[in-house]
């Protein structure tokens, strides 16, 4: 028998996939769990209870909240933001997590839409100033825009200067009149010698038989004259013989009722982009520079519209774009990028769409940019890949960073991220899985290698989640009192249960009754007052009755339970790994930072009323042995902890063949 001691000093590589719990030969096994739940992983390698969901607002069963949501945020300026819930034919605004009242001066709380649930899943947005843009592969592109107070929204269809046509059924027709170009390029005018223009002509061509001018007519006049710009100049201007030109026909708006509509947008450069029109599904269109609404492709000067499509030897739907240091595309097949350098901007006549990737992106979840690369949920939502530029390949790489943890990647279905709010900090990428409503957490700081994995529940499901600046929602599906309720909630750092209610400062509750607690009716609520635990209580006729009245605060709402359970020790002795030996710790020192509460294995390691402790705690004995060797840590109460190491002394015994 031999003793040995160790430490693990980190939880950077988080919860690792249970498929990997013999990878001894990896050094990620050394910073890794076997479960990370209802926790975060700090960039700096410590562990610690997630934030607590504060409660914002129940949806209300009017709104049919049941066949989709979606939350989309509105930055109007730094110092204000949104977050927007889309419901059936409503939008919702909330602002630094309260409910905008009387829209419009309407007396409701909601912006009318006539944007219907059955959108929702895959409604894409992009936004500039004061302007959101909506599109929907089913549905008129629309723009949301912000007026001169947090009250104060419009909705309308996009009205475009001009949309681009494409010959989806080609025909020809011989012009048996004389044709006269008023000059040989440019914005001209073309004067039939006869009547033969009608208005169905405008954005049909005139073209010579022997291809010596072509234009595109802007404008009918009359049945004898039409406006039209020129794409190959006229010889000259004199009067092109009857039956010497014809009439090409069969071009349509790219995107219609008919056609279909773009199904993602971005802007970049200066041009507002659409991609994924039903009826092109493979094509980019980009507006005219700083004219967003105008993809007239004029005579493909620099400024004028962009209109390309994907090449491939498969039909890649585009399905996301992102705008970083190129533009990104994303589709069912592939990822691309439109190349530029600083000295040659994309335009008509030099846009090149170059392939990256094969892995496609899954509809629905829009690609978001980390602090190096652009995160996606590739098609099968079986993995989460980062796409960036390689220095080295003089191209775009996608690499899977979920290849230890894709256990807890379920089907996701909504996706955002939480950028680093300090030099302290790291992205927080959350992913909600449709699987079993779990909610998927990456702790990222990619400078220092870390990608840190996390899973979390409650009682109920997470539905959708969405991130204004620096703050988290959720939509949250609940049962309460046999009943089902849509909650809107909040992360906040400040709370430690679920469907929260936080009182303090002039709102806490002077008598031991509170009030207001009707979305928790029914449930066994935990009463935090004043950094301490008061008996558990049930809601009854939304309130309850405290032990005590509270002196500085009091959070009541529902207990989740946090856990940390190690891998399977391995150490490296002298003579080999204990992997296949009985072993037993016999001791463990955990390193705490500001903790109240924490138990190792069901046993109380700290528990303190009120106090913060930081420093360490020991364990001892720890008696049994067994063939992993695991530590869980957990907690009885909810209350706050930060683990930030673990030390603990191994017992070895020899291991025989068959025992």
């Amino acid at each position: 028998m031999s003793r040995a001691v160790t430490i693990q000093t980190n939880f950077t590589t988080g919860e690792v996939d249970p498929l990997l719990k013999s990878r001894i030969d990896i050094n990620q096994y050394y910073n890794a769990l076997d479960q990370a739940r209802n926790v975060l992983i700090q960039p700096q390698g410590g562990i610690e209870r997630r934030p607590g969901l504060q409660f914002i607002f129940e949806v209300p069963s009017a709104a049919n909240p049941q066949n989709g949501m979606k939350l989309v945020p509105f930055e109007f300026s730094t110092t204000q933001s949104y977050m927007l819930l889309f419901v059936h034919n409503r939008i919702y605004i909330f602002k630094d997590k309260e409910l905008v009242t009387n829209i419009n001066s309407s007396g409701n709380d909601y912006l009318t839409t006539t944007i219907g649930s059955t959108t929702l899943a895959t409604l894409d947005h992009t936004q500039s100033a004061d302007t959101l843009i909506l599109v929907q592969e089913d549905m008129a592109p629309k723009q949301l825009v912000r007026g001169a107070s947090h009250s104060s929204w419009t909705i309308t269809d996009i009205t475009f200067d001009h949309i681009p046509n494409h010959a989806f059924t080609i025909s020809t027709t011989t012009i048996n009149q004389t044709i006269t170009p008023s000059a040989v390029d440019g914005n001209i005018t073309l004067t039939a010698g006869g009547s033969f223009f009608t208005s169905s002509h405008v954005d049909q061509y005139v073209e010579t038989n022997d291809g010596l001018g072509r234009a595109r007519i802007t404008r009918f006049v009359s049945n004898t004259s039409v406006e039209a710009i020129v794409e190959i100049p006229f010889f000259n201007t004199s009067a092109i013989a009857s039956g010497s030109t014809f009439l090409e026909s069969g071009y349509e708006a790219s995107w219609s009722s008919t056609k279909g509509f773009p199904r993602t947008t971005t802007f970049h450069e200066g041009r507002l982009y659409f991609g994924g029109v039903k009826s092109r599904p493979n094509t980019i269109f980009g507006s005219r520079v700083a004219r967003f609404f105008d993809f007239n492709p004029g005579e493909a000067l620099d400024d004028d519209a962009i209109d390309v499509t994907i090449s491939t030897d498969s039909t890649n739907a585009i399905t996301g774009m992102f705008s970083g240091r190129d533009l990104q595309i994303f589709t069912k097949g592939g990822e691309f990028f439109l190349p530029q350098s600083t000295l040659d901007p994309i335009t008509p006549t030099n846009v090149v769409i170059n392939g990256a990737t094969r892995r496609g992106s899954k509809e629905g979840i829009k690609p978001v940019g980390a602090e190096s690369g652009t995160l996606f949920i590739q098609r099968a939502g079986k993995s989460l890949r980062e796409f960036l530029f390689s220095d080295v390949e003089l191209s775009y790489i996608s690499n899977n960073i979920s290849l230890l943890s894709s256990h807890l990647l379920k089907s996701p279905s909504d996706m955002a991220l939480r950028k680093a709010t300090s030099t302290t900090d790291g992205d927080l990428l959350l992913i909600v899985n449709d699987t079993d409503g779990s909610l998927a957490s990456y702790s990222i700081l990619r400078g220092q290698n870390v990608i840190a994995p996390s899973l979390s529940t409650t009682d109920g499901i997470f539905v959708n989640v969405g991130v204004d600046v620096d703050q988290i929602y959720f939509v949250v599906k609940r049962t309460i009192n046999s009943a089902t309720k849509y909650y809107v909630e909040c992360f906040n750092d400040d709370n430690t249960t679920d469907s929260a209610k936080l009182l303090s400062g002039g709102s806490k509750p002077s008598t031991t009754t509170v009030t207001g607690l009707s979305h928790l009716e029914g449930k066994t609520v935990k009463v935090i007052a004043d950094d301490s635990m008061q008996n558990d209580k049930v809601v009854s006729s939304g309130q309850i009755t405290l032990d005590a009245v509270p002196t500085t605060y009091v959070e009541i709402g529902i207990n989740y339970t946090p856990t940390v359970k190690t891998l399977p020790v391995e150490l490296k002795l002298p003579s080999g790994n204990i992997m296949a030996q009985k072993k037993r710790i016999v001791e463990a020192t955990a390193n705490l930072y500001l903790s109240q509460n924490l138990t190792l294995n069901g046993n109380d390691l700290l528990f303190t009323a009120g106090d913060f402790f930081t420093g360490k705690k020991r364990k001892k004995p720890m008696l049994g042995y067994d063939r992993d060797g695991q530590m869980t840590f957990s907690q009885s109460e909810p209350l706050f902890f930060t683990l930030l190491g673990i030390e603990f002394k191994v017992s070895v015994g020899q291991w025989t063949l068959g025992q």
